[in-house]
């Protein structure tokens, strides 16, 4: 065995890089496919949609709402560790592209006049038929990426513990963030040309692909396991137990971790899907450039998240790096609230996109390589599955509490828009001070998290190669 181990494919650099780049391009088109209906609100206020923000910000919560309410990403996490790998991957990525294409049909002239519309207008009075038939796709595409999220976190700690770990994740972030890039980018310019729906149908042609570059990984994941015996004569103490549950629930820095990460997240991942709007509005500018100043929002992250990576591979600080990401975090959401709009011209919206990209980078680089050294490997999927299940809380409130307070803090201005008055914008204010309020939150949890690391010893600041 350990002949084996000392030439398996994993000690081979260049199909370690192989394995990240197939699994890497998955998580492109993912995120993709994530924002890809974020920079057509106000196409989705008007006809034939009519979609006012709270059914806008509940389209961007039901992506969380199985695996929240059903705890889908509990039992993921469960899967992946009883299943393995390959399994999982090719589940996730079947339930990414039938969710997928739900919701693009839910936007589609199609969709209109059909037996479906009639049923879904039959309930639930005040939300659009095609909305109701999109959450729905929508959270099974959820299900999907979340269960590709978790599954990809272990197949690379698989790859590259004791190597290059944090490196390889914040390439695959990296990669990721390149998605959220082009979606701001390309998807106003597909709507442009074919409507909302034409943007969508592009989404789900990548996300066949990133399936594709799932299931070729799957040969490589195999030979793998064939040349170290990995998933093989696993000792009855070495298996999963569901009751392993409770000892991640109850482990410190777990705790700690889980809920910096949905604090974070939370004022990340819905900022993207009013981001758009917010900047139209606040400048004064047409939907299609306010998408391309929100597109740079990931370049601080692609640039920076593999250095970063490298750092905390050779150097370490991985909690410092945390409580520096929520700091630039406050403060970018704080720049968006209260800059006057006389001061706030576009280089100090795109400086500021920028500087909540690098907060994007230094938080998740530094904490999804962290939970290896928390968790024991015989439940790290599991650990995973709960982190991103309390992650999801969030993000499948938060974006229904920024549309809530988006119309409540701007009376009458949805009816004007959809009336087409000429001049009418929202008022961003109060919802960028609710993200702000969740970066003040992130630091002093990361404070603790640094304090919870001393006591216990996790080595969080602590280089993650050996040798």
């Amino acid at each position: 065995m350990t002949e084996k181990l000392r030439t398996s494919m994993r000690d081979s650099a260049t199909m370690r890089w192989i394995a990240l780049l197939l699994i890497s391009s998955t998580m492109f088109f993912a995120y993709f496919f994530v924002d890809v209906a974020a920079p057509l609100k106000t196409l989705l206020e008007q006809s034939p949609y009519f979609w006012s923000n709270e059914t806008f910000g509940m389209l961007g919560g039901s992506e969380f709402f199985l695996n929240v309410f059903a705890g889908f990403l509990i039992l993921s996490g469960i899967i992946l560790d009883k299943m393995g790998i390959r399994f999982t991957l090719i589940l996730s990525g079947f339930l990414m592209l039938l969710g997928a294409t739900i919701k693009w049909y839910a936007l589609t002239p199609g969709f209109v006049g059909t037996e479906i519309e009639t049923f879904l207008n039959s309930f639930i009075a005040g939300i659009p038929a095609s909305a109701k038939l999109a959450f729905f796709g929508f959270a099974i595409f959820g299900v999907g990426v979340e269960m590709a999220g978790i599954t990809v976190s272990k197949t690379i700690v698989k790859w590259f513990k004791g190597k290059e770990l944090a490196l390889a994740m914040g390439l695959e972030m990296a990669l990721a963030r390149l998605g959220v890039f082009a979606v701001f980018q390309l998807s106003p310019i597909f709507a442009k040309s074919g409507g909302v729906s034409n943007s969508l149908f592009f989404g789900v042609l990548f996300i066949l692909i990133g399936f594709i570059t799932f299931f070729i990984y799957t040969f490589m994941d195999k030979a793998l396991d064939k040349q170290t015996g990995e998933g093989t004569n696993v000792a009855p103490e070495d298996e999963f137990k569901v009751a392993d549950l409770g000892k991640i629930l109850t482990n410190p820095g777990f705790l700690a971790i889980a809920g910096l990460c949905v604090l974070f997240y939370s004022a990340i991942f819905p900022f993207q899907k009013f981001a758009t709007d917010m900047l139209s509005s606040k400048l004064s500018i047409d939907a299609v450039i306010a998408a391309r100043y929100v597109s740079f929002f990931p370049i601080g992250a692609m640039v920076l998240t593999p250095f970063i990576g490298a750092f905390l591979d050779f150097k370490g600080k991985g909690a410092t790096m945390m409580m520096y990401g929520a700091i630039l975090l406050t403060v970018s959401h704080l720049i968006f609230a209260l800059v006057p709009e006389a001061s706030f011209t576009p280089v100090v919206a795109i400086a500021t996109i920028v500087i909540l990209g690098v907060a994007f980078s230094l938080v998740p680089a530094s904490m999804w390589p962290s939970l290896p050294k928390i968790v024991e490997d015989r439940y790290l999927g599991s650990a995973y599955g709960l982190i991103f299940y309390i992650q999801n809380i969030g993000l499948l409130l938060v974006p229904m509490l920024i549309g809530y307070a988006l119309s409540v803090s701007n009376p009458g201005v949805a009816e004007q828009i959809q009336a087409n008055v000429a001049g009418a914008r929202y008022n961003y204010t109060v919802p960028e001070l609710i993200f702000a309020c969740f970066g003040v939150a992130a630091f002093f949890l990361a404070i603790i998290l640094k304090r919870i690391d001393k006591k216990k010893g996790y080595g969080l600041d602590i280089p993650n190669k050996k040798g």
